[in-house]
């Protein structure tokens, strides 16, 4: 049976996303008669909510010896930034991937740079690499016409694109359940910190809270645009929220390294979290569960991405003119601790 995602039990029980994810997660805080309703479309669907995660059980216990006799190739792996938990996470799954297919992985920064990131993908055509799987910056449909000209395959992270093959997360469902989340727990002031310049996954994650938020009947949410998603930008954000008047009572922040340095600053200045403000993060990256106050937080199955991402580039290989390009598209799940 295909999988399931999470947006189609919310379509076929007529409920949001984020109600089916309470409804898994906290069905206290959902009527009884929906609770029926979104359990009777889970068993028709076969809805199965750690399906990525089974599957990655199963391809992790096949040996390189499935892959045939093909000869060892370097991949590109092109990420924003290193430092970042959630990315190199990413890159850990690809890698793991490449490695059990006999291949080896090349890890590689564009710092947020679209010059950087052109220079890094010149080097990876020059080395005769085998492909390229990117969080792209600048990459535009001619550079990956380029790139494939010159026979590598290109997979992008984290990003749609209709000229490759694509690996990435539901990111409006993740937003949807994050708003679904904290309005199920009484807050109704909501802002919604992000990063400049804004990401695709990003504005997703915005738009999916927004729209949860205005069907329940309260105003959009705040959106607080911080020079970058980092904990420091996230003290200096929860200086800015306290000025608002009134301040908010939930925060939903874009990525996790955000939301712990906007809880940090919060318990410095003595407000207290979740009972003043309540906060959830995005990605749950190790540091969430050991934060200062345990971060509530969408989890991405970032190990998965990655995987998925090296698969598909090792499919476009073995296919070559027959080859389609295809979307793999993951459910993201919400991890309740004591930050909201």
């Amino acid at each position: 049976m295909p999988q399931t995602s999470i947006r189609e039990v919310a379509r076929r029980a007529g409920v949001s996303v984020g109600t089916v994810s309470n409804v898994l997660n906290r069905p206290d805080l959902v009527a009884e008669a929906t609770r029926k309703r979104v359990r009777a479309a889970i068993e028709e669907l076969g809805f199965v909510r750690n399906e990525s995660a089974r599957r990655l059980r199963q391809r992790a216990a096949r040996t390189a010896g499935e892959f045939g006799d093909e000869p060892r190739r370097a991949f590109g792996v092109v990420i924003e930034d290193l430092t970042n938990p959630y990315a190199t996470d990413v890159v850990r799954g690809a890698d793991q991937a490449l490695n059990e297919a006999g291949h080896d992985a090349l890890w590689l920064s564009s710092d947020h740079s679209a010059a950087r990131e052109r220079r890094s993908l010149e080097l990876l055509a020059e080395q005769r690499a085998a492909g390229v799987l990117i969080i792209p910056v600048g990459l535009g449909a001619d550079d990956i016409a380029r790139l494939r000209a010159a026979g590598l395959s290109v997979v992008l992270i984290d990003r749609d694109g209709a000229d490759a093959c694509s690996a990435q997360v539901d990111h409006v469902a993740g937003g949807e359940i994050a708003a679904a989340h904290l309005l199920g727990i009484g807050r109704e002031r909501i802002a919604f910190v992000t990063g400049a310049p804004e990401s695709q996954p990003c504005v997703e994650r915005r738009d999916g809270a927004a729209r949860t938020i205005v069907e329940a009947g309260f105003c959009k949410p705040v959106v607080l645009v911080m020079d970058a998603l980092s904990p420091t930008e996230g003290q200096a954000a929860a200086q800015r929220l306290l000025a608002m008047s009134p301040p908010p009572d939930g925060v939903f922040c874009a990525n996790d390294l955000l939301a712990i340095g906007l809880i940090n600053e919060l318990t410095r200045l003595g407000v207290r979290v979740p009972q003043d403000i309540a906060v959830i993060g995005y990605d749950d990256i190790e540091l969430a569960a050991s934060a200062a106050v345990p971060l509530t937080t969408i989890r991405q199955p970032r190990h998965e991405i990655g995987w998925e991402a090296a698969e598909l580039a090792l499919a476009e290989i073995r296919e070559g003119q027959s080859h389609q390009h295809r979307q793999v598209v993951l459910t993201p799940d919400l991890v309740i601790r004591e930050s909201a």
